[in-house]
């Protein structure tokens, strides 16, 4: 403590009655009064001088740390849900209230195994169990005797039913037996008279006709024609998809087309008209296979050329003028003649209302005869 809360002796020691102490310091006598401490300690003291700073207590109070000016407080206990504190003097006495407490709502949901858990409980319900177990092993998870409505036998005995030794009786047919103790059963040779119906699995007829029962075994087209009576022709049996006919007379058939056919396996067959190739030409057109056998004709402003390589030997294209002027038709074609000359020709002219057949020897020489020069 500070030097100014002491004052020096006069006589060098304490008058005798007073509370007072004596303090030795700096070869001189000082006097420390009750006083001087008890304003220095604080009343009550401090908890920063290792008191208290309490005075007064109520029964049950406790001194609890207090982070707030790093004091101690004063405080009781308080009591919470179903307990009860009782505060005496000089004692705290905390008991349990009541017998356990009430469950007020429980509530189940979830499925585990197929089982599904539904439904609350609150002062009153029900929990229910549905659906169905599975996932269960039967090894580890079920004991005792499986009985035999869930799948198992009923029996703890590993000695099961053997038809040979075990039944006696006769097997009903529903149990799959032949509902008869009889080895004999239904030949169809000789236990069996009369016509089988289809229904049956028979035939429901007597007899084949001739030849059928050998096309049955043996299904060739030979074996066929055999059996069936009023056919026309001979050889093999044809269907519908890409057939091959030998020398067939087709009289006159409703329909048809010939495109595709010769008139003697090489030539196709031919027009007894000549069509035209579409309607009049009135630009600059090159002639194409399609106007094969055909006859082209030019409008005003039309004019015709001839390529080369595309049309093959044999092919012919007539080509008619229908303008009141010359037309002119471009060769292109590597050669072309006018019929009766052996000059090549890059240009020929065509006279109005005139007609020019051109034949193809192949597909780079040509012979053009008509009204052209």
């Amino acid at each position: 403590m500070a030097d100014t809360k002491i004052s020096a002796l006069s006589s060098g020691a304490p008058a005798q009655g007073t509370d007072e102490t004596v303090i030795a310091r700096g070869g001189a006598n000082y006097k420390l009064t009750v006083a001087n401490i008890a304003a220095y300690l604080g009343s009550p003291i401090t908890v920063a001088n290792g008191g208290t700073g309490q005075s007064s207590y109520t029964n049950g109070q406790l001194l609890i740390g207090n982070t707030t000016g790093n004091t101690l407080t004063k405080a009781t206990l308080t009591a919470g849900s179903g307990i009860s504190i009782t505060n005496g003097s000089g004692s705290i006495t905390i008991a349990a209230t009541g017998s356990g407490g009430t469950v007020t709502s429980v509530n189940g949901t979830g499925t585990v195994n197929g089982i599904t858990l539904t439904g609350t409980v609150t002062s009153s319900g029900d929990l229910t169990l549905g659906g169905t177990l599975s996932n269960v092993s039967l090894t580890t998870q079920v004991t005792g005797t499986l009985p035999i409505a869930n799948g198992g036998t009923g029996s703890t005995s590993t000695t099961y039913c053997n038809l040979a030794s075990n039944v006696t009786g006769t097997l009903p047919i529903a149990n799959g037996g032949t509902g008869s103790t009889s080895t004999t059963y239904c030949n169809l040779t000789s236990n069996v008279t009369g016509t089988l119906p289809v229904a049956n699995g028979g035939t429901g007829i007597t007899s084949l006709g001739t030849g059928v029962a050998t096309w049955l075994g043996t299904p060739s087209s030979a074996n066929l024609a055999a059996a069936v009576t009023d056919e026309t022709g001979t050889g093999a049996l044809v269907f519908a998809n890409t057939p091959t006919l030998v020398s067939p007379v087709l009289g006159t058939p409703t329909s048809g087309n010939l495109s595709n056919c010769t008139a003697d396996g090489t030539n196709n067959v031919g027009y007894r008209n000549i069509p035209q190739s579409g309607s009049d030409k009135t630009t600059t057109y090159t002639l194409a296979t399609t106007d094969v056998g055909k006859f082209v004709g030019v409008g005003t402003s039309g004019s015709i050329t001839v390529p080369n390589s595309t049309f093959a030997a044999g092919d012919v294209v007539s080509i008619f003028n229908n303008t009141s002027g010359n037309v002119t038709l471009t060769m292109s074609i590597t050669t072309a003649y006018i019929a009766g000359t052996n000059t090549d020709k890059d240009t020929l002219t065509l006279a109005t209302r005139g007609v020019a057949t051109i034949l193809f020897i192949s597909g780079t020489v040509c012979v053009v005869s008509g009204n052209v020069s």
